[in-house]
């Protein structure tokens, strides 16, 4: 198959494009390689798609997903049978500060997105939706058949919109789309900008991290080879218009997963305990029977075995690339 792959310098978007060329797929794969978190991050993991044994069936493209023209004529060009929608502007926290980044890239580029798949006959349209979008829900876990009407940041309303623009799509134009909810994923080549990553960072460095809620935190951590296979799954399928969980069904305390990294690096964290941040929620906790049974998505990586597999690839990124 040829897929398109947006977002593809990114950290689930270089998993996902080394995954379907390893399988044989042809690939094309854009970012925009925007500066929100370090560009030298996003170039690395480009660098290893190219220099792996099936690079040959990757080609990259510099672009943004909401530059309408330029989008248009990729999708005239290649004809892609599937398309892989990862790109967005990220971060839960940025958008409080940033609104505008986040309907350019979540808003207008996802219309752009659909036009492209509903004019060029694409197969099947998978993308990135966010667990942001329960929102303020609190019935425990969180199921595909919750409403969601109450998000708490602009991201998860962009990404709620998102959800109802496939819908429409979908309905008035046959255009088959499957969303996913991910849930807090992590692992080797991930964000810098997520709590993980950061702890690890500060913790070596010797300075403190911030632990929000006074540590009363807990999230749903996904390891990002699981994130993989759930898209590989439904990839198979045509659905017309469905929404999956994506987690690992365990709801973890944040303090376990500092503990764990504490472990890995032999090396206590010095800790700023702090009030809740707006927008924030206390709990994540993803129902993924609906995944079960629909793609045989089954999640195998816990924290206790996700951690350190992150703390060795930390190590060898600020080894080769710092």
């Amino acid at each position: 198959m040829k897929i398109l792959v947006t977002g593809a310098a990114g950290f689930i978007g270089a998993a996902v494009s080394q995954y379907l060329i390893n399988r044989g797929d042809q690939v094309v794969g854009i970012d925009n390689i925007n500066d929100y978190y370090d560009v030298n991050l996003k170039h690395a993991r480009l660098d290893e798609i190219k220099s792996s044994t099936a690079a040959d069936l990757f080609s990259f493209i510099e672009m943004g997903v909401e530059e309408r023209d330029k989008m248009a004529a990729l999708f005239e060009e290649h004809k892609f049978d599937r398309v892989v929608h990862l790109a967005a502007q990220a971060g839960v926290r940025y958008s409080l500060e940033n609104p505008n980044a986040y309907v350019d890239s979540n808003i207008v580029g996802f219309v752009n997105i659909l036009e492209g798949c509903r004019h060029n006959k694409v197969e099947h349209l998978v993308y990135a939706s966010s667990s942001s979008v329960y929102g303020a829900n609190e019935a425990m876990p969180f199921t595909e058949t919750e409403r969601a009407d109450t998000q708490l940041t602009i991201y998860a309303a962009t990404k709620k919109a998102n959800e109802s623009m496939a819908h429409s799509y979908a309905h008035l134009w046959d255009l088959p789309t499957t969303m996913f909810r991910f849930f807090t994923v992590y692992g080797p080549w991930g964000r810098p900008d997520l709590a993980y990553y950061k702890f690890v960072d500060a913790i070596l460095d010797g300075r403190p991290i911030d632990i929000y809620n006074h540590g009363d935190m807990y999230r749903d951590f996904t390891y990002v080879d699981d994130i993989v296979d759930g898209i590989e799954k439904c990839l198979r399928k045509n659905f017309k218009n469905k929404i999956f969980n994506l987690g690992n069904h365990r709801s973890e305390s944040l303090m376990n997963m500092v503990a764990l990294i504490e472990e890995g690096l032999g090396k206590k964290a010095k800790i700023n305990f702090m009030d809740m941040q707006p927008g924030d929620v206390q709990k994540t906790h993803a129902g993924i029977k609906y995944s079960r049974q629909k793609l045989n998505y089954n999640p195998k990586t816990n924290i206790k075995d996700g951690i350190p597999k992150f703390l060795e690839w930390f190590k060898y990124y600020k080894k080769n690339y710092s």
